[in-house]
């Protein structure tokens, strides 16, 4: 009998680090090197003094991958922490998209409803075009741009997660 494999599971990792030159490009050779996918990849210094960054990271792989990855992480210098926000319980991840819809008419007039559903913002209006902005949950996002797809969808950019772990605990 063969075995059974795992279904991948879908991580949020924050790793804090030193605000330096070529770190950034040391977490990305990590990835790569071993194959893994990086989703959605953040980063920006957290302190006043602006000497660590924070970088969230949304990947996917077996627990054992993650594990994997979490390990690695810790060992590259100049690395402090590594959190798994998902295996630590609940988090909120957030992201902001900036979504371009070319229509007139009747779609023009539906893209304007389901933006208010949704609470995305027209950030730019022409005769024949919205730029919606849009903040949420990576699903929001997702729903929010398969709307718009048959509406005259032409163009997405995404930030990527930020993210934080609930409560009074930190990473």
């Amino acid at each position: 009998m063969a075995p059974v494999e795992e279904a991948p599971i879908t991580a949020v990792i924050s790793v804090l680090v030193e605000n330096e030159s070529g770190v950034l490009a040391r977490v990305i050779g990590l990835f790569s090197g071993r194959g893994y996918n990086i989703e959605s990849l953040t980063v920006a210094p957290v302190d006043e003094a602006r000497t660590r960054s924070r970088i969230n990271i949304v990947t996917t792989g077996t627990s054992m991958v993650i594990e994997q990855i979490k390990a690695l992480l810790y060992r590259l210098v100049p690395v402090h922490r590594v959190s798994d926000l998902t295996a630590l319980g609940p988090h909120l991840a957030r992201e902001m998209a900036l979504v371009k819809v070319v229509s007139s008419g009747e779609l023009r007039t539906e893209a304007l409803r389901i933006s208010d559903a949704f609470r995305a913002r027209a950030v730019d209006t022409t005769v024949g075009s919205f730029v919606f902005e849009l903040t949420g949950a990576p699903e929001k996002i997702d729903s929010f741009i398969d709307l718009m797809r048959p509406l005259g969808l032409v163009e997405v950019s995404r930030t990527g997660i930020a993210a934080i772990i609930r409560g009074p605990r930190t990473i």
